[in-house]
């Protein structure tokens, strides 16, 4: 699948990847849909939120682009969309300077965001810890000498950061306080958010194979790892119930009216038979997983209000 860029502009906005944003702040608006419900919503948080993790996107994306390119996995034998190194409009050093900025850009932004939210310097200085680690994260993922999304460690760093940390994390900055029944909708994002991750790498076997990138589905397979994004896909759902029943949250029926998009998107995959039929796929599962917090946060609010 081979995309010509036009010039330096329209390789900054590639590189950026403005697809990817959407799904990174499902979390901040799932933590935000989960405050309203729990009374305890605050505006300034979702934007500084939401500004915070916008950034690290970003960051994560141009650090792979750079990565990719660096070790191999964006080679012109790569099937998936081109990357803005890999064309040569934009160089390395470009990229580095790039990638400095949006890390110190986070970093003010997250500063901000606890400055507003916390009273506490021990939270201060744990949250702060926590931002450095999710920089590290982003940029380390295909950077570095020893990038941990080439030993198929991806899964769990998006499972976390997507799921966990940004659901929980954002929620307790609206709260400062923790529900235990939370845990089940940061999981089921957390899961969902691996699930597109999952049908990238599926997209890209074969290049990540020949660049050393042991991804998960490299490392199992393609059926295996069919099997797992339906894994990853009933398990989001499943979970989610946990939460509904748990909470009476009624309301949170309402997400599954995305679940025959994802079981669409789940058989496409199963039944696509190259990089060109899976990759698209891809966004529909982000949009999917998108659609989900939406509709369940309708619900939420629709829950809310009942219980007042």
């Amino acid at each position: 699948m081979e995309v010509k860029l036009a010039g330096k502009k329209e390789a900054w906005i590639h590189a950026i990847r403005l697809r990817t944003l959407p799904l990174a702040l499902a979390s901040i608006l799932m933590a935000s849909f989960l405050a309203y419900y729990y009374q305890s919503f605050k505006w300034e948080i979702l934007v500084l939120a939401a500004s915070t993790t916008t950034l690290l996107q970003i960051l994560s994306n141009l650090a792979n682009d750079y990565g990719d390119s660096i070790h191999g996995a964006d080679s012109e034998n790569r099937e998936g969309p081109i990357r803005a190194v890999q064309s040569g409009i934009i160089p390395l050093h470009e990229m580095k300077i790039a990638m400095v900025i949006f890390a110190v850009l986070s970093l003010f932004s997250g500063i901000l965001l606890l400055y507003v939210a916390v009273s506490s310097w021990l939270m201060f200085w744990g949250f702060i810890a926590l931002g450095l680690f999710a920089i590290a994260a982003a940029v380390t993922y295909t950077s570095g000498t020893k990038p941990y999304g080439y030993m198929g460690l991806g899964d769990i760093s998006v499972f976390l950061f997507f799921g966990l940390t940004g659901v929980l994390g954002t929620l307790f900055l609206h709260m400062l306080d923790f529900q235990s029944a939370v845990i089940w909708p940061a999981i089921s994002l957390g899961l969902f958010s691996t699930a597109v991750l999952n049908i990238n790498n599926i997209r890209d076997i074969k290049a990540d194979t020949q660049a050393g990138k042991k991804s998960i589905p490299v490392r199992i397979g393609k059926l295996a790892a069919i099997k797992y994004n339906w894994a990853l896909i009933i398990g989001g759902n499943l979970f989610m119930l946990i939460f509904i029943f748990q909470e009476k949250a009624w309301g949170g029926f309402l997400a599954f009216l995305l679940l025959p998009l994802m079981v669409r998107v789940g058989a496409g995959v199963q039944k696509g038979k190259n990089s060109q039929q899976i990759d698209p796929f891809l966004k529909k599962m982000a949009i999917a997983t998108l659609m989900w917090v939406l509709a369940f946060g309708v619900g939420l609010i629709l829950s809310q209000r009942l219980l007042v």
